[in-house]
């Protein structure tokens, strides 16, 4: 998912870091250097709905203005979740 709006230096990559936390995920979350940020996430269906709409919405101070997401299936089970850049 790629995420664009003010979504740098409000606290956004901690926000998804601990929702994916909450909702058991795997994945990442990176700042990218045109000031969008980019998410990765697995694990079961509905956490992963629910982690969607929150990521959509943000930390109070963001503004997500688009958000492109993409679906894949993946056997993968969740390894934890990280902020990479």
């Amino acid at each position: 998912m790629q995420l664009r709006g003010r979504v740098q230096g409000v606290g956004f990559r901690a926000f998804v870091s601990r929702r994916a936390d909450e909702l058991a995920l795997g994945g990442w979350v990176r700042n990218l250097p045109d000031g969008s940020v980019e998410v990765e996430a697995t694990g079961e269906e509905a956490a992963l709905r629910s982690f969607v709409e929150a990521v959509r919405s943000g930390p109070r101070p963001a503004r997500v203005e688009h958000a492109a997401e993409q679906w894949f299936d993946t056997r993968e089970a969740p390894r934890g979740f990280r902020v990479v850049g």
